[in-house]
């Protein structure tokens, strides 16, 4: 998939990839955030309409960016280090537990 993408400044935030075939996909942002450890930003997005289905699961996207100006965000790179991928998950599974225990 490529990696061009689009920013649109809304209540909710997505954002727009564009495939091989020039096919646009749309993407909630789920959550953002930055590391100091590897000094970048992380963005963590779902196809729109992924959850409208709790029976099926939901691809989650994670990316690192780096972010514009204006606070939006700009081209987006892969994961590359083992390491890097480590520190992502266990993010993504504190902010897991986090809203497992909103929801009680």
């Amino acid at each position: 998939m490529a990696h061009d993408h689009e920013h649109e400044h809304d209540e909710e935030q997505f954002i727009t990839l564009v495939d091989e075939n020039g096919n646009e996909q749309l993407h909630e942002v789920l959550f953002t955030f930055d590391s100091d450890e590897f000094e970048k930003s992380y963005v963590f997005f779902y196809p729109v309409g992924s959850f409208d289905d709790e029976e099926e699961d939901v691809d989650i996207h994670v990316y690192a960016y780096i972010p514009t100006e204006d606070g939006g965000y700009g081209p987006l790179l892969q994961i590359e280090t083992d390491e890097e991928w480590d520190m992502v998950e266990e993010v993504f599974n504190t902010f897991n537990e986090d809203q497992e225990a909103e929801e009680e």
